[in-house]
């Protein structure tokens, strides 16, 4: 999966749409990385703008934005509303797919260096950056505000974590670090009562609510030995939640920050808020997101609602979300777009060079033209991914066979593995032909001069390693595709054995032929340790892999007669 990362930093400007567009230019000017949103606030003076992509991209792109920002903005004359201590207050980095909270984190800590040696600019980091957890809370970081780090940061415990001592008049400090995303949920409800909704919200956010002593609404509040108020907490973590009324759809609804939605799932917040309304006799009628989601949190969502009903989850990406959908009302108040509520998706952008958004007829017009590229690494791990969507066909068919009930979280755990590896599998379709055009691209850097030579033999040596790795990746993926449809061909539906042979068949050739790839690139490669190491693993492999196929045979052979 494509590491992918949000960054949500905050400039302190909201009035001059020209320096706000010089910020969002400098951002933008990123390839690879997408503005998501700008929104500006007058009374707060203040534009915080959202954008998502690769790690390294999403690095670049903030520190572009941040060296404008300094350029352009003079703290010694910000008014506004909101908190702040820098031309850009706080820059916050957020892990959406394929990379872990400590990785985003580790990444925050390579922008907060440059900004601070580069650009002259204090900086702290905060949240899951912040290793000081006395100082890792936004607000306790930047109270003084600009006027008051003059002094504040003098003090030994406000030293920055990167940057100069002194602080900056002009830019002011920063504030740069890694939390988690959040996910703002509202919960449609039967009824017009704010104070029902509110009811709901106080029984799943994390506060909950104040104790009272007699009548739970209208009775004293209950407080400890110390006078302060005792709270009953409420069933979710990282929830924060209250009650309103919505003018334009005449309901009330349960309005929702999930702060940790890997810890607290979109999923559970909608099925605690059903059991709440319940239980006070109201109903839930749907929801809606507001802003973006990752596509996790729709495809977590998704399988849970499938097993749920006992059936298997080991389908599509596109049937899990539209199962998420309808399974939370997602749609009840407008059409819900996948492609433009998905924060994966809304970087997706259709290229016409792309193998795998090709038509079938298409696909094979290409790979029969003059072109070298795509060729038989493409093709292999094309084929691989055919052979393990058949062995999840069956895992998906013997789920649901008559008699089978009590097996259906086997064969939906067998299919889940199954899709998983045909993703995979489809992105190395044009992830070969890359490898390929990238070793073209390096035969055609300049030879005139020595450094010329150097750096082009580099880049060919680099460009053959990865025309390796790739093919190789296929070759292992393919084995786990195998092992998959012989597993089916021995346990899944029997009227579909013959398919889990074609899938054994399939997976088996695309090990064969990328392994051809992984030899063939290996000859032009100097590190002959490396290459030696890579053709023996791939030999046990394939010899692995032609045992299997034989005894998938065996048994579809004892099957038909």
């Amino acid at each position: 999966m494509k590491q992918l990362i949000e960054c949500v930093p905050n400039f302190s400007e909201g009035c001059d749409s020209n320096i706000i567009k010089q910020i969002t230019d400098a951002i933008s000017s990123v390839e690879g990385v997408k503005l998501l949103d700008v929104d500006p606030g007058k009374a707060t003076n203040r534009t915080v703008v959202t954008f998502v992509g690769e790690p390294d991209k999403v690095v670049e792109a903030a520190f572009r934005g941040i060296a404008m920002a300094a350029e352009l903005i003079d703290m010694s004359k910000h008014k506004g509303e909101h908190p702040r201590m820098g031309a850009t207050d706080v820059c916050p980095m957020i892990p959406v797919s394929g990379i872990s909270m400590e990785e985003t984190a580790e990444w925050s800590k390579k922008l907060a260096q440059r900004v601070g040696s580069e650009l002259s600019i204090p900086v702290y980091l905060y949240e899951e950056a912040q290793p000081n957890k006395e100082r890792s809370n936004l607000s306790v970081i930047r109270s003084g505000e600009y006027e008051g780090f003059f002094q504040k940061i003098k003090d030994v415990a406000w030293k920055p974590d990167f940057g100069p001592t002194e602080w900056n008049t002009k830019s002011g400090g920063t504030v740069i670090g890694a939390r988690d995303f959040l996910i703002a949920y509202n919960v449609n409800l039967n009824t017009k009562s704010v104070k029902r909704a509110n009811s709901v919200a106080f029984d799943i956010r994390e506060a909950g609510r104040v104790k009272r002593i007699g009548n739970p609404i209208s009775g004293p509040i209950a407080k400890d030995e110390n006078g302060n108020e005792i709270r009953i907490p409420g069933t979710l973590k990282g929830v924060k939640a209250i009650g309103w009324f919505i003018d334009e759809y005449d309901i009330s609804q349960v309005s929702i920050n999930i702060t940790k939605f890997k810890e607290t799932p979109l999923h559970l917040v909608f099925d605690e808020c059903v059991k709440s309304a319940l239980a006070r006799g109201l109903r839930v009628t749907g929801s809606e997101l507001v802003g973006l989601v990752p596509l996790s949190a729709m495809l977590d969502a998704g399988k849970y609602f499938l097993e749920k009903q006992q059936l298997s989850s080991g389908v599509s990406d596109r049937e899990l979300i539209h199962i998420a959908v309808k399974s939370m009302g997602l749609d009840e108040l407008g059409p819900f777009d996948p492609y433009k509520k998905i924060i994966e998706y809304r970087l997706h952008e259709t290229n016409i060079k792309s193998l795998v958004s090709m038509d079938l007829i298409k696909f094979s017009e290409v790979t029969a033209s003059e072109s070298p590229a795509p060729g038989g690494g493409s093709i292999s791990a094309y084929v691989g991914a055919l052979g393990v969507s058949l062995g999840t066909m069956v895992s998906n068919l013997s789920s649901s066979k008559k008699g089978w009930e009590d097996r259906w979280k086997e064969f939906g755990t067998w299919a889940e593995q199954g899709q998983e590896l045909r993703k995979r599998l489809l992105d190395l379709v044009d992830e070969d032909t890359n490898s390929f055009n990238a070793i073209m691209a390096a035969f055609q850097l300049p030879k005139d001069t020595a450094a010329e030579k150097a750096a082009r033999k580099k880049a060919i040596q680099e460009a053959t390693k990865y025309a390796i790795e790739i093919p190789f990746r296929v070759m292992e993926l393919s084995m786990e595709s195998l092992r998959i449809t012989k597993s089916m061909a021995e346990l899944g539906n029997p009227n579909s054995i013959t398919d889990a042979g074609v899938g054994a068949l399939c997976a088996r050739t695309a090990l064969s032929g990328a392994f051809m790839n992984v030899k063939i690139n290996c000859s032009s490669y100097d590190d002959k340790s490396f290459t030696e190491s890579v053709i023996k693993q791939g030999a046990a492999m394939e010899k692995e892999a032609l045992e299997l196929e034989k005894s998938v045979m065996l048994l579809i052979e004892k099957a038909i007669g």
